[in-house]
């Protein structure tokens, strides 16, 4: 029993900052009336029609299985496949799909079945939220590779000198979660570099496991590169949440890259792994909606415009801001160093943002693009009522 709570004991420290914010009196603000919330990546709108007809069709039962118990459902492979292979230039086999109910699951069924315990995942900070945690619960040794701001680049050197004998894998996430950077072929190819030769003087293989969450939403005409093009062990996670912009409608996957050394070995490993984390497999409507779902897209346009207007704005205030290449994020820095204190001021001027501090990176505030237009002129005076309110001099 003991061993157990100091288990939860590590859980519950890598979720404090989320939960500091999440349970605390910021977001506690998030419903009253008139406030334009930054905060996450949800709505703010009313769902496409095209994705509701979608699921209207597919809920109509065809079979006496229709609802039945699934699995990995040989449609949804084979649709995801043929996107991969569209999207990569790579052969991607269908039988090499796991699907999952979401990315969140796509990465714990990934870590479960790749790690032992005390083996070690590389991640790049800032993260997503629960990085850490999937990790722990995987019984893996989390290790953090800092990115420097404000250009958050990946810097292959910096990962290749966090790497063990323990390490048995790496984290990519690209377009990047919360920075809104896409890691460019050159860094890709260099990272390839790092892990074939630092696999080959440890003995073992190291994986890359690329989050791509956000894969189709990039701006200013760039072409996505997965890291799977670059480095035969790759493993791509992938949620359809965010380009439906419905992360409450859990299906996305875990895929093994067609030149992964031990592709046999490891759909045994995801089949186990998606069992002992809870049945981590997508519900029967979502599969029978996957090709629908796949040709459909939030306006990616109206994003980047959206990060047009707020990036340009913020700066004639005298914020320092990213300028992401994709994602629905913007990243600012805080105009006084408490990060969390300067959420409490705007939100007492109707604004609500995610503090750095919950995702590693204290001193600035990260903006999601997911607000409505409307939203976004609201809230933009609050942006420069909270600067004048802070008392202090931004460092643009």
């Amino acid at each position: 029993m003991a061993t157990t709570v100091r288990q939860l004991d590590r859980w519950r420290a890598s979720m404090a900052p989320f939960r500091q914010f999440f349970d605390g009196p910021i977001w506690a603000r998030r419903d009253e009336p008139g406030i334009a919330n930054f905060a996450v990546g949800n709505p703010q709108e009313m769902p496409s029609p095209e994705y509701v007809s979608a699921l209207v069709r597919a809920l109509a039962p065809q079979d006496k299985d229709w609802f039945a118990y699934k699995m990995s459902e040989p449609k949804s492979q084979a649709t995801m496949a043929r996107t991969l292979s569209a999207r990569t230039g790579m052969d991607w086999d269908p039988a090499d799909i796991a699907m999952t109910n979401g990315g969140f699951a796509a990465l714990a069924v990934t870590f479960r079945a790749i790690l032992e315990p005390g083996d070690e995942v590389v991640f790049l900070s800032p993260p997503w939220f629960f990085y850490e945690i999937l990790i722990l619960a995987a019984g893996g040794v989390p290790v953090r590779v800092p990115l420097a701001p404000p250009d958050f680049d990946l810097d292959p050197e910096t990962i290749a000198a966090a790497i063990t004998p323990r390490t048995r894998a790496v984290l990519v996430n690209t377009p990047h979660n919360p920075t809104g950077r896409i890691y460019p072929p050159e860094a890709l190819r260099a990272l390839g570099e790092v892990l074939t030769e630092a696999g080959r003087r440890h003995g073992r293989t190291i994986y890359l496991v690329s989050d791509e969450p956000y894969n189709r939403i990039v701006f200013d005409g760039r072409k996505f590169h997965s890291p799977a093009e670059f480095y035969p062990a790759t493993i791509v996670d992938y949620s359809f949440g965010k380009t439906l912009l419905a992360p409450g409608m859990r299906i996305g996957y875990a895929a093994i890259a067609p030149t992964m050394p031990d592709r046999e070995d490891l759909r045994d490993a995801f089949f186990t792994a998606q069992i002992a984390s809870g049945y981590s497999f997508p519900n029967a409507l979502l599969q029978h909606a996957i090709e629908d779902l796949d040709r459909l897209s939030i306006d990616v346009g109206a994003l980047e415009r959206r990060r047009d207007r707020v990036v340009e704005a913020l700066r004639t205030m005298g914020y320092r801001t990213s300028n992401p290449e994709g994602t629905f994020y913007v990243m600012a820095q805080a105009p006084i160093e408490d990060d969390m204190a300067f959420g409490g001021i705007l939100a007492d001027h109707g604004v609500l943002i995610l503090p750095g501090t919950v995702v590693e990176a204290p001193g600035w505030f990260r903006i999601s693009l997911t607000a409505s237009d409307l939203m976004v002129e609201r809230g933009l005076p609050g942006f420069e009522l909270a600067l004048l309110a802070s008392g202090a001099s931004n460092t643009a």
